[in-house]
């Protein structure tokens, strides 16, 4: 690839990571306070009635729904989207990085370019690498972990209405005055073990992609409306990309609810695997699948809107 390609692939999948993270922002709030262990303070108004009269408070976490309703009636609307700006700080750079394609075409311009379709080591080396960029995977993990864990603690930062809300810079004075630098880099190993998400998201994708490229030229030979061939491309694209991303989802989400339990304020947990073993000894192997439901949701569009505008971005500019 032209260094001119590189960087339309680095912009156009910046430009799909912002418009996903925009949209989707207040379903990613709702599965963080999901993933968090200190749901059931989200529950404490509710109340059973026991056999002696008295009342207990109901330890079972809130769905979804519950969950979205509690934080629009105690915090707001605007509470839903917390941590947007550290987000939109970290997902253009990561997005982008992460959709730049190895020595490959841009994928629209495959239905007028015929391609020998990438090696599985190819694919592998793009999803864990993130493509032809000279920083590895885990090395832009790295760079970005205290944006991610400043977007966190910030939507977890549940104020009632008429309560100051704590701001980005305000949280990373407390990160540093708490936890020194090391603060920063909370949840980084989980992050390590999500690059396995990504690898089994773009092997599957480019796998689909490229049964729909061979199935769109052997159509082209009766076809001749390219404007109706383009137009399959887009929602066979979305499709592509929303069903790898959910069997991706599926198998990798444990290490979400990890790094979010090490990124909380005060958390208790050391590291992944003493997450990974605390968690379901004390609340039960479910909870480290708590916020599936709400993440697939979010995942979903989130994923199928960034890789359609990164489509569109790159087969615009004609790369």
């Amino acid at each position: 690839m032209t260094q001119r390609d590189t960087l339309v692939h680095l912009f156009a999948g910046g430009c799909g990571g912002t418009v996903g993270a925009i949209l989707t922002c207040p379903l990613e709030v709702v599965k963080t306070r999901l993933q968090s262990s200190s749901i059931t303070l989200y529950v404490s108004e509710v109340q059973l009635s026991a056999v002696n009269g008295a009342s207990v408070a109901r330890v079972a976490p809130p769905g979804p729904l519950h969950c979205l309703k509690l934080i629009l009636e105690r915090e707001g609307p605007r509470s839903l989207f917390r941590g947007l700006g550290p987000n939109l700080v970290g997902v253009a750079p990561s997005r982008g990085e992460s959709t730049v394609p190895k020595g490959q075409p841009g994928p629209l311009a495959l239905g007028r370019t015929r391609q020998v379709a990438p090696h599985f080591f190819t694919l592998l080396q793009r999803g864990g690498a993130g493509g032809a960029l000279p920083l590895p995977r885990f090395t832009a993990i790295t760079a970005t972990n205290p944006i991610w864990l400043i977007k966190t603690r910030l939507q977890l930062d549940a104020r009632n209405r008429g309560e100051r809300r704590m701001n980005a810079f305000e949280c990373v004075r407390r990160v540093y005055q708490m936890d020194g630098l090391r603060g920063f880099y909370r949840g980084m190993s989980a992050s390590y073990a999500g690059i396995s998400e990504t690898v089994i998201h773009f092997v599957i994708y480019e796998s689909i992609k490229r049964k729909l490229l061979e199935a769109k030229a052997h159509a082209s030979m009766d076809e001749e409306d390219e404007s109706v061939k383009d137009a399959s491309d887009f929602v066979g694209m979305m499709l592509a990309a929303a069903t790898s991303k959910t069997c991706a989802t599926s198998i990798a989400y444990p290490h979400e609810v990890i790094r979010t339990r090490l990124r909380e304020e005060g958390s208790k947990y050391r590291s992944f695997f003493h997450t990974l073993l605390t968690v379901p000894r004390e609340e039960g192997y479910r909870a480290l699948y708590r916020g599936l439901t709400t993440h697939l949701v979010r995942q979903i569009p989130n994923t199928a809107i960034m890789m359609c505008t990164y489509e569109v971005v790159v087969y615009l500019l004609g790369c």
